[in-house]
């Protein structure tokens, strides 16, 4: 790469990012002339397919096997179909965000300057993998401000997106149920009908799965993301690194939550590692109906201070997704500190549920004296067990009721009494 693509791509970057595409667009007309530029970014969960130029002659649809077919790192161009029509596309792939970006553009009609050589796709590629990285920063540091607009804006769009796939489907299923009508006469133009009724039904359902697929992420991938980048913060430290992952099952997180709750737990994890005492950590996530929480334990010395973690980004990021933050530190056993983020939105009501479900028998016990303001030698001097086992019971028992502190624990206890 040489001087002058750093500095164009210098030029790309430092734009705001609702600039960016026009500008990369400018930037690589004189080498790739074309009519049309789309991206399809899963960086960015309220606004993954963006198009400069003739605005009305690419769609999410087409960009989508060009994203599933193409290889990072090999730019690729040959004929696609463009709005209903085989046109010469330049399609550029980037593994930089966590599912892969595409970058299209649709050359001129006639250009007549045959294939694009090497060396000009070598730089369209150079420019995008740097572009989309430059984005994955904004979704790996979940920046408050962006955040705070991301969520909002996505919440938005997942309702209309939500009204919208109702009402089609609702129209589209009314529509077949009449063409299928026996009572109706011309039959060859009954079943032409037919068949574009259910085509456009199958694609409506395609599309709506494909816009999940961009804008949320499986609670599992969600979690081995931070899982990697936790391993890489404690590659060479002393501290042990113990991972909780939430259950395999198909649920799936909005994507800007997902974000948020990795930058929270790495801020958090920089806290706690600044204690002298912790020789082990451990990160979990529980995943409830309505609920992430991700809560992590040390093995210090239980003195941590709660301002720290009260301060700059941490609470902001908190703010902004309707989280809350709780730490409960025990003298001699550790702090355990807890973030709760909603899964919908901050103001969707919540069904109750009774919280002491699922405990077992011992587990209650400790639970009632707990709720007594026992602490641990007192509980195990009334139950007849060791310590370590009521440090045990008790940890299972916030994981249970799904909670970060003892108090909260007695509170539902009492709650439920």
């Amino acid at each position: 790469m040489d001087a002058t693509t750093l500095t164009t791509a210098y030029e790309i970057i430092r734009q705001p990012l609702g600039e960016i595409l026009p500008r990369l667009s400018a930037a690589l007309a004189p080498l790739i002339p074309h009519r049309t530029a789309a991206e399809l970014s899963t960086h960015c969960a309220h606004s993954p397919f963006k198009v400069v130029g003739e605005t009305g002659l690419l769609t999410a649809a087409e960009l989508t096997p060009l994203l599933a077919a193409g290889t990072p790192g090999e730019p690729w161009q040959g004929r696609a179909t463009v709005g209903g029509a085989e046109r010469e596309v330049v399609a550029v792939t980037s593994d930089a965000t966590a599912r892969r970006s595409v970058l299209v553009l649709v050359r001129e009609d006639g250009a007549g300057a045959g294939p694009v050589r090497d060396e000009i796709l070598a730089v369209a590629q150079a420019l995008w993998d740097l572009v989309t990285s430059h984005f994955d920063r904004f979704a790996v540091e979940a920046l408050p401000g962006a955040l705070a607009r991301s969520r909002a804006a996505a919440d938005t769009r997942a309702r209309v997106i939500a009204e919208l796939t109702t009402t089609h489907a609702a129209a589209l299923s009314g529509i077949l149920g009449v063409l299928r009508s026996r009572a109706l006469e011309d039959g060859a133009a009954r079943a032409t009908a037919t068949d574009l009724a259910v085509s456009a039904l199958i694609e409506m359902r395609a599309e709506s799965k494909r816009d999940r697929a961009v804008a949320e992420e499986p609670a599992r991938e969600a979690f081995e993301r931070l899982a990697d980048g936790l391993r890489t913060m404690l590659r060479h430290s002393p501290v042990r690194l113990e991972l909780g992952p939430p259950p395999d099952s198909p649920r799936s997180l909005a994507a800007d939550v997902a974000h948020g709750a990795r930058a929270i737990v790495r801020a958090l994890l920089l806290v706690v590692l600044e204690q002298d005492s912790v020789s082990r950590v451990r990160v979990d996530w529980q995943i409830t109906e309505h609920e992430l929480r991700a809560t992590l334990r040390d093995d210090g010395a239980g003195a941590l201070d709660a301002c720290p973690l009260g301060a700059g980004s941490i609470t902001d990021r908190l703010e902004v997704l309707g989280g809350r933050l709780e730490l409960d530190a025990v003298p001699g056993w550790g702090t355990t500190i807890t973030a709760t983020l909603p899964l919908a939105t901050p103001d969707a009501p919540a069904t109750a549920v009774d919280p002491l479900t699922g405990l077992g028998g011992r587990e209650l016990e400790v639970l009632t004296q707990l709720a007594l303001g026992h602490r641990n030698r007192r509980i195990a001097q009334e139950l007849h067990i060791s310590e370590s086992t009521v440090k045990f019971h008790v940890a299972n028992i916030l994981t249970k009721l799904g909670v970060g502190s003892r108090g909260e624990a007695a509170a539902l206890f009492h709650k439920a009494a």
